[in-house]
């Protein structure tokens, strides 16, 4: 009897610990999953962005991310960020996969693969860039790390609030090569903004995704007292003019924000790219908050 007992104890010490379900806010609603995964395959640079903040090393990664402070070396390639390489991720055999924002349309083909939850960020950038955290932070036992990061976020933006009171009105523009693309509350940028506090030059915006197409003239008319640039050339490497090039012209220079060197152009691969992510954010709001202090 103590024999079979002891057998009996011996096999179920073999048996895997199963970790207990966790229920976690994505941008598809809640999804229970099954507990902390050991290996995640993310295709989205935001999440690994967050991920990595974490302490959490994704075990798959599109080939290509465009920011520098991720290395998509560190992990196995599993395609693009719009095209997953279905054998390699099938080969990794992830117990997770993490989609958003350019790989969301991807969701239904590798989810044939693993479970997979959509993380994409809206345009509430901030408050899903602290939604995402906290459900990292739950789902991989980090929470505690997630606070600690959260608080350090929460102080940059009281920071940042502070130093923007009282500095004037901003317009933010997004430049292609010659085009440019003005972006007001609702929009993909337009989380400056309601984050920094500074108020819109042009209130009349639409909160379109892609911006509102608008000319030098148009800059000159609205006489910002901030103009905060980002260079979609710069953050996807394409060919034609960057931000500075395109902007350098006697409309733009006679702005109040030129006059006053209020100019701020952001790093574009940290907003466009990888937009929500922790580090990013973190990044965009230090240098808003050096150009204001400045």
């Amino acid at each position: 009897m103590k024999r079979f007992a002891l057998a009996a104890a011996l096999t179920l010490a073999a048996l895997p610990v199963l970790a207990d379900p966790v229920t976690i806010a994505t941008a598809r609603g809640p999804v229970a999953l099954p507990g902390a995964p050991a290996s995640v395959a993310v295709f989205d640079v935001a999440a690994a962005d967050t991920l990595t903040a974490l302490g959490v090393t994704p075990s798959g990664l599109p080939d290509k991310l465009y920011v520098k402070y991720l290395d998509p070396k560190a992990a196995a390639p599993i395609g693009t960020l719009f095209e997953p390489d279905l054998e390699a991720l099938s080969a990794l055999d992830p117990d997770l996969i993490i989609v958003g924002a350019r790989s969301a349309a991807q969701f239904d083909a590798v989810a044939q693969v693993a479970p997979t939850i959509d993380m994409s960020i809206s345009a509430d950038v901030v408050g899903d860039a602290r939604a995402r955290l906290a459900a990292y932070g739950q789902l991989f036992g980090k929470a505690a790390k997630a606070a600690e990061l959260a608080a350090a976020l929460d102080a940059r933006i009281a920071a940042l609030q502070a130093a923007a009171a009282g500095k004037g009105d901003a317009l933010i523009v997004l430049t292609n090569g010659p085009k440019i693309s003005a972006y007001g509350r609702g929009s993909r940028f337009g989380w400056i903004h309601d984050t920094v506090g500074l108020p819109e030059a042009y209130p009349a915006l639409k909160p379109e995704v892609h911006g509102d197409a608008i000319s030098f003239e148009f800059i000159a008319e609205v006489d910002p007292d901030w103009l905060i640039v980002v260079d979609r050339g710069a953050a996807t490497g394409a060919e034609g003019p960057a931000a500075a090039e395109t902007l350098n012209n006697p409309l733009v220079a006679g702005t109040k924000a030129a006059k006053a060197g209020h100019v701020v152009l952001l790093n574009a691969a940290d907003l466009y790219i990888a937009g929500g992510g922790y580090q990013a954010l973190m990044e965009n709001l230090a240098e808003l908050l050096a150009a204001l202090k400045g």
